[in-house]
């Protein structure tokens, strides 16, 4: 199944690099936003991250301005009905994304692929609002997507085997490293991941520890590249609440429950990186 054209829907952080990653592998994109300024921004974050690419010297300039040229943006998912895949990554609500299910598999060829790329949700529930839930798979990217290699496919029970192989040999052609899973709550990562940096979190006022030692004992002492406290304000400390209170409520463990140092963070506006401070303070955003 050879996919030339793949539409991207929902075009914020993780929307814009899994575009970025196809436009770079020489694929035509079409990205979906709700509002033209919205898409309008994401190009730019391309652009800046394309232009960092040819400063470094991993592309020509000439090669910035044919990805780029390969991006079309919409505001209507009509206009996505030529793509033979499309990936949703739009904001982490059920029912956001079974609407936009539902919506696009009305929309998309037969032969069409529709991928979710939530990290925390059920796949499954996501693809019972498609009548065509045999071409519905999870394609989990990792943040930041062009930077990370791994995608984990996610199988429900309905999945087609043509649709699974076909969205793993896509992942190997992009450059990703692609890991086969089925659908349970966190997948693969996320289940191993979040109790243990929520466990790291909580060491912070149990043993009345810093962020700065929490993290160079793990980095120093468990060969971490980046500790858990400076992987949170990467990854969005929204972004975790949200994906540990899903987990809790999937699985009911204790573990899984976001410590209220983290609640209390993301209410206070302290989501890591994004918004300039969370564990630590970084460059307000541009």
């Amino acid at each position: 199944m050879e996919i030339a054209r793949v539409g991207v829907v929902g075009l914020g952080t993780m929307g814009s690099g899994i575009a970025q990653v196809c436009l770079q592998e020489g694929l035509e994109v079409i990205g979906r936003e709700v509002e033209p300024q919205l898409g309008e921004a994401a190009r730019r974050r391309i652009d800046h991250y394309l232009s960092r690419g040819v400063e470094k010297g991993r592309m020509t300039a000439e090669e910035k301005d044919a990805a780029l040229g390969r991006l079309c943006l919409v505001t209507d998912l009509a206009e996505l009905a030529s793509c033979g895949l499309v990936i949703e990554a739009a904001f982490e609500d059920l029912d956001v994304k079974r609407g936009l299910f539902a919506e696009l598999d009305a929309i998309v060829a037969p032969e069409a692929i529709l991928a979710t790329n939530t990290s925390a949700l059920s796949v499954t529930q996501i693809a019972d609002a498609a009548r065509h839930q045999e071409r519905v798979v999870g394609m989990h990217f990792f943040n930041p997507a062009p930077v990370l290699p791994l995608v984990e496919v996610v199988r429900t029970a309905r999945t087609s085997d043509e649709v699974f192989d076909a969205v793993y040999a896509f992942a190997q052609r992009i450059g990703k490293e692609p890991v086969a899973c089925n659908d349970t709550p966190g997948f693969i990562v996320n289940r191993i991941l979040i109790p243990l940096l929520n466990d790291c979190v909580r060491v912070l006022d149990e043993a009345r520890v810093t962020p700065d030692d929490v993290d160079r004992a793990m980095r120093f002492g468990a060969n971490w590249p980046i500790g858990p406290c400076a992987l949170i304000d990467l990854i969005g400390v929204d972004v975790h609440v949200h994906a540990s209170e899903a987990l809790h409520a999937a699985l009911g463990e204790e573990r899984m429950a976001p410590p209220q140092r983290l609640v209390e963070m993301r209410e206070a506006g302290r989501l890591g990186r994004k918004s300039g401070r969370g564990f630590y303070e970084y460059e307000p955003p541009s």
